[in-house]
């Protein structure tokens, strides 16, 4: 700016002289002192441009090696949450901070031709839902924080997170009111800073984030411990100074409270404080879960766990299964394993070939749309957030694999398909999951089907296309069966006695996926065109 002002000022006195400069050497001089300046604007602008440009560079040369290395292997990248989080975080976030000034810096139809690109990158719910997904796999497979910040994911290597990485993680979590792992996320931002030579976060955020959070758990003292450190650090910081009197007198209140208690019950005031605690801590467990005893169950299945012992266990077997000597499965007979016999619960190995799964996949993959489920009330299809995941819908006519397949599974299982929903296939993203559910309709639920017009869901056939690394199972919660995937093998079960009751024990969940990606294909077989297929029973429980 200074540069520009001189200039301006000769080039003024230029203009002013300009027609008696002749008649003097001196005054001619004064040109000599305007060209240099002019030069010096010039090289000035020149290195602003250059450093500019570098930045650039810089920039392209970081997105173009970036996606060239995760290219060549996007499902193994992309199946690491801990990649998938920081992936998007560097789309949002980081984009914000350190690109969008840069590219506001360009020319007006290539920063048009930038910002119409980012309406295909992540957006910042994206990035919520990664933070809500990675906060579930951390409940469901007991994940430790700061592992997880070190690049420990359950025994598979990833990246480590930085101080600022996992405060983002805390903030987010804070913004939905979710103390507990703002607390723990801010923890471990605040352990990784102490290890950081190069800070990326600020020590004062994390500590004003987690001294509140921790105060909302009721652990007060280490508020207040951490208020008055952040108050060493920004001794103005006025919110910090209310809150260190709000939890000065929060703690004296209780510790009236604790003795009043102590001296009714003759107990004293630290084993009153310390019941309290648990009070709380309870109650809160008790919010996390809309059936605590089924979903810890759920969770535990999900890691791996035995939940059940199985008196019937000895009296399962393995067999190639024709079905009665279906002309389909004579000479390729499937291998059958049963998994479970009440309800009847079967797994079929190598039910579709590599080549038929990738045709499926291929037909999906532009049709992938988010996974709804069935509003038990109106009937209709709507998402849910406890089922994450894209589903597309395959006909019969879209090709002949899907032909091919569909009567396979009418082979297999002796049912008529010509009433069965259409093939679905999912794809399971970071955390992607579906809590416990039943796949029939329950009285209750009249409107569930009608649309359809071919009764309940009798049976379900559920074909695994790819493998997981780490979780993804599916799991029956009320019998304790678990599956992991097995890449082009398939569950089969009847969702209905054959009286039409439904069988409650097949109540299942797909766990999250931990590492990998998951692809899975279901085949929904309905009531109708099976009456001579599966004839009703003498007893309601056939």
């Amino acid at each position: 700016m200074t540069a520009f002002l001189v200039w301006y000022a000769c080039v003024a006195l230029i203009t002013m002289v300009r027609g008696e400069m002749f008649t003097s050497l001196a005054a001619m001089q004064t040109a000599l002192w305007a060209e240099r300046e002019i030069a010096t604007t010039i090289n000035d602008y020149v290195q602003e441009e250059e450093a500019r440009l570098a930045k650039l560079k810089q920039l392209a040369s970081d997105m173009a090696d970036h996606s060239t290395t995760v290219l060549q292997n996007p499902e193994k990248y992309l199946g690491n949450p801990v990649n998938a989080y920081l992936l998007i975080k560097g789309f949002t976030i980081d984009w914000d901070r350190d690109v969008t000034g840069e590219i506001n810096s360009l020319k007006p139809d290539l920063e048009e031709r930038i910002q119409h690109l980012r309406e295909s990158l992540p957006s910042y719910e994206d990035l919520n839902g990664a933070v809500v997904a990675l906060l579930r796999l951390q409940d469901t497979y007991k994940l430790d924080t700061d592992r997880i910040a070190g690049g420990d994911l359950q025994g598979t290597p990833s990246v480590s997170l930085t101080a600022e990485d996992c405060f983002t993680i805390g903030r987010l979590a804070y913004s939905i009111r979710d103390y507990y792992h703002t607390s723990l996320w801010m923890q471990t931002s605040l352990n990784q800073d102490a290890r950081e030579i190069n800070k990326t976060a600020q020590r004062s955020d994390i500590l004003d984030y987690l001294s509140y959070s921790n105060m909302m758990e009721g652990n007060l003292n280490y508020a207040l411990t951490l208020t008055e450190e952040l108050l060493t650090l920004a001794p103005d910081n006025t919110r910090a100074q209310n809150n260190k009197r709000y939890y000065q007198k929060m703690l004296n209140d209780r510790a009236a409270e604790a003795r009043k208690l102590a001296t009714q019950r003759g107990e004293t005031g630290e084993d009153t404080a310390k019941q309290e605690e648990e009070v709380v801590k309870h109650e809160r467990q008790l919010d996390e879960y809309r059936n605590s005893e089924e979903f810890a169950t759920y969770e535990k299945l999900c890691r791996g766990e035995t939940t059940h012992v199985y008196k019937h266990r000895h009296q399962l077997v393995c067999r190639y299964h024709t079905n009665n000597m279906n002309p389909l499965l004579i000479l390729s007979p499937m291998r059958m394993e049963e998994i479970y016999l009440d309800p009847y619960l079967i797994f079929f190995h190598q039910a579709l070939t590599d080549n038929e799964m990738e045709v499926i996949k291929d037909l999906a993959t532009p049709r992938l749309g988010r996974a709804t489920v069935h509003n038990a009330k109106t009937g209709k299809l709507e998402t849910a957030t406890y089922r994450i995941s894209k589903s597309a819908w395959l006909k019969d006519e879209d090709d002949l694999v899907i032909q091919r397949v569909n009567r396979r599974i009418e082979a297999s299982t002796g049912l008529d398909m010509a009433t069965a929903e259409d093939l679905q296939i999912a794809n399971y993203g970071l955390g992607g999951h579906y809590e416990p559910h039943f796949d029939f309709a329950r009285k209750e639920e009249k409107h569930a089907f009608k649309s359809l017009g071919t009764g309940n869901r009798i049976a379900t056939w559920l074909t695994y296309m790819s493998d997981v690394e780490a979780g993804g199972a599916t799991v029956f919660p009320y019998i304790g069966v678990k599956i992991f995937p097995e890449k082009g093998g398939a569950a089969f079960w009847y969702n209905l006695y054959k009286s039409g009751e439904g069988i409650y024990n097949t109540r299942h969940a797909a766990c999250p996926v931990l590492v990998g990606a998951k692809w899975v294909s279901n085949k929904w077989i309905h009531e109708r065109g099976q009456e001579f297929r599966r004839r009703c029973g003498l007893h309601p429980d056939d």
